[in-house]
C-alpha cells in the first residue's frame, strides 16, 4: 500500500521542500489574519503540481485549522442558523461542478486558479466595502455558497465570493472570523468529497496530506504570535499583493 513516504520519494527533496514551505508560509499568513491557508498553499503549489494535486494535500491541514479556527467562539449556532443556506450552496456547487467536470479535460484549471487570485487580490487591496441588507441575504447566502461551490471545485480555492460576502453581513471581528471557520469548514468538507469521487484523493495523498499539517500549525502559531507585533494592515496588503504575483504568474504560465 503507497504511504506518504512514496509519494514524497516519488517527488523527491524538491516537493518534500516545496510542499513544508507551502504550507508553513499558509499557516503563517492564517495566524496572522485568519484566513489564506488554502489560497497561499495551493498558489504555491500550483507552480509545481495541477491544482487538484495541491487540493488533495491541502485537505487535512486545512480541516484541522479551520476546525481550530471555528471552535475559537461563542458564537457556533448562531452563525449555522444565519448561514446555513449558504453553506447548502457550498455542497450542491461543488458537487454539480465536479459532476460537469468529471472526464472533461482541466488543462485551463491553473489559468482559472490564476484569475481567482487576481480577483481575490483586487477585491482584499481595495477600499470597496460591501454591504449585503438583511432582506438580500435569503438569495444571496445560496447563490454565494453555490458559486463558491463551482470554483473551489475548479480550483481548490474557496474564498471567492464566499469571504468578500460574509465580511458583508457586519458581524464583529470575532463572529466574522469563526463564521469564515465554518464556511472554510463547510468548503473543505465538500472539496474532499469531490476529490474522493474523481479518485484524487485516497490513502496515498490522505497520507501525504497529513505530513502537510505538520508545517501548517507551526506556521499558523507563529502567525499568532507575530499578530500582535505587526501591522495587520501593512501585512494583509503584502498577503494581497503577493497573492495577486502568483495569480498573474499562473494565468499567464
Amino acid at each position: 500500500m503507497a504511504t506518504l513516504f512514496d509519494f514524497y520519494r516519488d517527488g523527491g527533496t524538491a516537493l518534500i521542500l516545496l510542499v513544508m514551505a507551502s504550507f508553513a508560509v499558509a499557516g503563517l499568513v492564517k495566524g496572522v489574519i485568519g484566513l489564506g491557508l488554502p489560497t497561499v498553499s495551493i498558489a504555491m503549489l500550483s507552480v509545481a503540481m495541477a491544482p487538484p494535486q495541491a487540493a488533495a494535500l491541502l485537505i487535512i491541514p486545512s480541516m484541522v485549522t479551520n476546525v481550530w479556527q471555528l471552535a475559537a467562539g461563542g458564537r457556533f449556532l448562531y452563525l449555522l442558523r444565519r448561514l446555513w443556506t449558504m453553506l447548502a450552496g457550498v455542497f450542491v456547487g461543488t458537487w454539480l461542478a465536479g459532476v460537469w467536470l468529471a472526464g472533461r479535460e482541466t488543462a485551463w484549471a491553473g489559468h482559472a486558479l490564476g484569475a481567482a487570485l487576481l480577483v481575490y487580490a483586487a477585491i482584499g487591496l481595495s477600499a470597496v466595502r460591501l454591504h449585503v441588507p438583511h432582506d438580500a441575504q435569503r438569495w444571496a447566502g445560496p447563490v454565494v455558497g453555490a458559486t463558491t461551490g463551482a470554483i473551489t471545485s475548479v480550483t481548490g480555492v474557496f474564498v471567492i465570493p464566499a469571504v468578500p460576502y460574509l465580511q458583508a453581513l457586519g458581524l464583529d471581528r470575532d463572529a466574522l472570523v469563526q463564521a469564515m471557520g465554518l464556511a472554510f469548514t463547510a468548503s473543505t468538507i465538500a472539496l474532499a468529497g469531490d476529490l474522493i469521487h474523481g479518485g484524487q484523493l485516497g490513502g496515498r495523498e490522505a497520507w501525504a496530506s497529513l505530513l502537510a499539517l505538520v508545517p501548517a500549525l507551526l506556521g499558523m502559531l507563529a502567525g499568532q504570535w507575530l499578530r500582535h507585533r505587526v501591522s495587520a494592515t501593512v501585512f494583509r496588503r503584502c498577503f494581497f499583493a503577493g497573492v495577486g504575483a502568483l495569480g498573474l504568474h499562473l494565468l499567464l504560465a
